[in-house]
């Protein structure tokens, strides 16, 4: 297209994108993109038009194993002229090429995009529904140490149980985020969850939260809660996750936001999936 141009961003670009990403009531944390930029720093493209960044998207590539596109936005008073899919189709392309052969793309896209990624080959899994409560005090439960207190290995080893692969760059940053709390569950001296609650635009955002059992779960959500007292919360549960459903439930949290979860290459084997 005409005076189009897709390239990577520079740092303060991501800050814009975190900014539209904002206005689309994605309430991203307020030091997300640190922990990503450091994890893949060639993992973020920009749509130019007249020497202006108009769009923008993230290709994230965890060592090649697994990718994830996101922060797909294009200016609001420059849609409808066909720039997103240009910039949606490049993307695609650019990550294919990051990965090695056989590797999945994950993607959450909102629900009106559904069809539209399903057209470029992206497979339905399951609906993300964001729930929003309050954060309350409390005794920290019995079991909870903080995440830096666990062997890393360890945690990368669990966390990989539960995500596609696994992301030791992501998580050595991703569990020292500035305004955030990491805890893990060792009720017997063994890992049997763990997760992770940071600041965001509004409130406080908890993800991961990754557990063996709900009562592992039911523990770390405590801990996040009490950091977050007297503030929101917020808990993206996975709708193929009955355990993740009833927990949000029981503490009178309410649907607020939702994505469907789709996969190109195929939905990878989790203890979610």
């Amino acid at each position: 297209m005409d005076n189009l141009t897709i390239r990577a961003m520079v740092r303060a670009e991501l800050d814009v994108a975190i900014g539209w990403a904002a206005v689309e009531g994605w309430n991203p944390g307020l030091h997300d993109a640190d922990a990503f930029w450091a994890t893949d720093p060639d993992g973020f493209v920009a749509l130019e038009h007249e020497g202006q960044m108009v769009g923008s998207g993230s290709i994230i590539s965890y060592s090649g194993q697994f990718g994830f596109m996101g922060f797909f936005i294009v200016r609001p008073d420059l849609r409808g002229q066909g720039w997103g899919g240009h910039l949606w189709h490049e993307r695609v392309r650019r990550l294919k090429n990051r990965l090695q052969p056989g590797a999945s793309i994950g993607m959450d896209g909102v629900f009106t995009m559904q069809a539209y990624y399903g057209k470029g080959g992206f497979k339905f899994a399951w609906r993300d529904i964001r729930f929003q409560g309050q954060g309350r005090e409390g005794t920290l439960p019995a079991g909870i140490v903080a995440a830096d207190q666990v062997d890393f290995d360890s945690l990368v080893a669990f966390d990989g149980e539960h995500f596609p692969c696994a992301r030791p760059q992501f998580l050595k940053h991703w569990l020292k985020l500035p305004q955030s709390g990491a805890f893990a569950y060792c009720p017997t001296g063994g890992l049997e969850g763990y997760a992770v609650v940071r600041r965001a635009k509004v409130g406080w955002r908890i993800g991961p939260l990754f557990a063996r059992h709900p009562e592992a779960a039911e523990a770390l959500f405590q801990a996040c809660s009490q950091q977050a007292a007297g503030d929101e919360i917020f808990l993206d549960a996975p709708e193929n996750n009955p355990a993740a459903t009833q927990l949000v439930r029981r503490h009178g949290m309410n649907e607020v936001f939702g994505c469907a979860r789709m996969y190109l290459g195929g939905t990878p084997k989790t203890q979610e999936s």
